[in-house]
């Protein structure tokens, strides 16, 4: 029986091959391998607006320099794999407008949804802090309506209500603002 293997993809032509499809599926790149992201719940696109809309408020309320993204730009993880958080925050000097990579993201939030909570929690805990400049990853629950933040050098804490201090760079969030609550 003869077996096709696929060469791994490095980061650079996934990013190239993304660009050349017609339609725009959403993706990411795991150890090589293009991987298909599921459809969203309703629940979970809500919480990525919040999420995004808070980070940009609190951004703006430091008067620091730094950028609230939502899902889109990727960030690489290694040669062979990129993830496409559902925010981030990143500082320094703006992106250039055509960018797809996020180079020195500082805080990555992933939302939990049925489909993605294991790799969420485990792969993606593991690669994001992989990133050199990568503070702070936030996993939002939006069942349980709960954030579990990692750090590099703590151990996680689980909110579900409450300010949430997040420095580097700096900023505060109210954990209610991020299920619509307040």
């Amino acid at each position: 029986m003869n077996v096709e293997l696929r060469r791994a993809m490095t980061v650079d032509e996934y990013l190239a091959w993304s660009e050349s499809q017609s339609e725009r599926p959403r993706t990411e790149l795991i150890n090589g391998q293009v991987v298909m992201m599921p459809s969203e719940r309703v629940l979970d696109s809500r919480v990525k607006g919040r999420v995004h809309l808070a980070l940009l408020q609190a951004v703006k309320a430091a008067g620091l320099p730094c950028e609230a993204l939502p899902d889109g730009p990727t960030v690489r993880i290694d040669e062979h794999t990129a993830y496409e958080p559902d925010a981030m925050v990143y500082c320094g000097e703006p992106a250039a407008p055509n960018a797809l990579i996020i180079a020195n993201p500082m805080i990555v939030v992933e939302v939990l949804s049925p489909t993605t909570a294991h790799s969420d929690t485990s792969a993606k805990l593991i690669g994001y802090f992989k990133v050199p400049s990568v503070a702070h990853y936030l996993v939002l629950d939006p069942d349980d309506r709960t954030v579990t933040h990692h750090t590099r050098d703590g151990t996680p804490i689980v909110l579900n209500s409450g300010s949430l201090r997040l420095d580097p760079p700096g900023i505060d969030l109210m954990v209610e603002n991020l299920f619509g609550l307040a």
